[in-house]
């Protein structure tokens, strides 16, 4: 409906990707919100980049994106092969059009707790997530086991906004399996395939898998054995089909408001 309302006034919510090479993750996930845009009517263009020419055509294709009035969301895939190419995208995509959360500005919405921008949609997924299934965050013991600026550290945020109490981890993190089988709920986004087997795990857990590996041979796993944990937890999201499919979602949402916001 909010689509077709869109329509009748002349305005057409379009998404732009941004993609450096050709990773099996990133190509995996555009399939996937390629269909699903199409499918809610939603337009889609893609500008592919080789990762040995990018460091000037990247900024350029972000600055054609803020002046085109007929792009309203642009999704650029990380990691980006260089870091100062990455911060110089942050800085330059206009907040307005960010609708992955990627700026530097919408980051500062999330961790500040205010509406400016829009959140990163993989970690806003994991909040909708629990909500969807009554899953309270008031006072709960929530353990973040990744601490990137793209998952970890604005789901903590999140998290912390929610009245959450969140221990973030990471590779450096003594006693890690101690602090992951103490939570209430664990969010893991680590980005290796089965990394966390039945040793992290407690009875009674909620478990977000936010990982999305896809190998050689198409298969698609989470950052989770998802068979160790199902025997131990109360509830697990599935890979595929959990929080990547609700990314998706929430992505597309995000493009549909500013779209209206152009109005």
């Amino acid at each position: 409906m909010r689509i077709e309302a869109l329509k009748a006034r002349n305005t057409f919510p379009r998404l732009e990707i941004i993609r450096v090479g050709n990773n099996n993750d990133d190509l995996c996930y555009e399939r996937s919100l390629q269909k699903h845009c199409r499918e809610l009517g939603i337009s889609v263009e893609t500008t592919v980049l080789e990762a040995s020419s990018c460091t000037d055509k990247l900024p350029e294709a972000v600055r054609r994106v803020n002046q085109n009035d007929c792009i309203h969301g642009c999704l650029v895939f990380r990691p980006l092969p260089d870091e100062a190419l990455d911060s110089e995208v942050c800085r330059l995509l206009h907040p307005e059009k960010d609708v992955d959360g990627m700026t530097y500005a919408s980051l500062a919405g999330v961790f500040a707790g205010i509406d400016m921008g829009y959140p990163p949609c993989t970690a806003e997924s994991c909040i909708e997530i629990l909500d969807r299934h009554g899953i309270s965050l008031q006072g709960k013991k929530v353990t973040v086991l990744g601490r990137s600026l793209v998952i970890g550290k604005p789901v903590a945020a999140m998290l912390q906004n929610r009245n959450a109490t969140v221990t973030m981890c990471h590779s450096k993190t003594k006693d890690l399996i101690k602090e992951c089988r103490c939570a209430d709920i664990l969010v893991v986004a680590i980005g290796k395939a089965e990394a966390i087997d039945e040793r992290f795990f407690s009875p009674g857990q909620i478990v977000v898998d936010v990982g999305i590996n896809v190998d050689k041979t198409g298969v698609t796993r989470g950052d989770v054995d998802y068979n160790a944990a199902s025997a131990i937890v109360e509830a697990i999201t599935p890979v595929p089909g959990g929080v990547g499919s609700v990314t998706t979602a929430i992505l597309c949402r995000h493009i549909v408001e500013a779209a209206e916001r152009t109005l």
